[in-house]
């Protein structure tokens, strides 16, 4: 069994990497349906659709393009590659819209910015 550390993942939004990046989640779900019969001793339940969302850790750099483009509203194609983007690497490609974007600032930290995002459409998984 492979184990990855986080240091390895990678994200891109637009055909571009993220910079600053320090680390992201990805959620995905899929509707439940019940088609029990009348004479069924027990509920049963058939898969429904699917659907994704996630949030995006990074340091603050108002240099970095792509960050800049996280904005509340933005629709971002991207690629969410936990084992890092060599060949064979497992992704996670798909759009999304931007729900979020938060700057967080403390008196001893790192400026952070954390963007969340809900997924539109398929959520395809693949190699790099």
């Amino acid at each position: 069994m492979a184990t990855h550390f986080g240091k390895e993942g990678v994200v891109t939004a637009g055909g571009t990497g993220i910079g600053e990046l320090t680390g992201y989640t990805l959620e995905t779900t899929a509707d439940v349906v019940e088609d029990t019969q009348l004479s069924d001793a027990g509920k049963t339940f058939v898969a429904g659709r699917t659907s994704f969302s996630g949030t995006l850790e990074m340091s603050y750099d108002e240099t970095d393009y792509p960050q800049q483009t996280l904005t509340a509203g933005t629709t971002i194609s991207f690629i969410l590659a936990p084992e890092g983007n060599a060949s064979g690497d497992e992704t996670f490609t798909g759009s999304g819209i931007v729900t979020g974007m938060s700057v967080n600032v403390t008196l001893d930290g790192i400026t952070t910015r954390s963007v969340t995002f809900q997924g539109t459409g398929t959520l395809t998984r693949g190699t790099a």
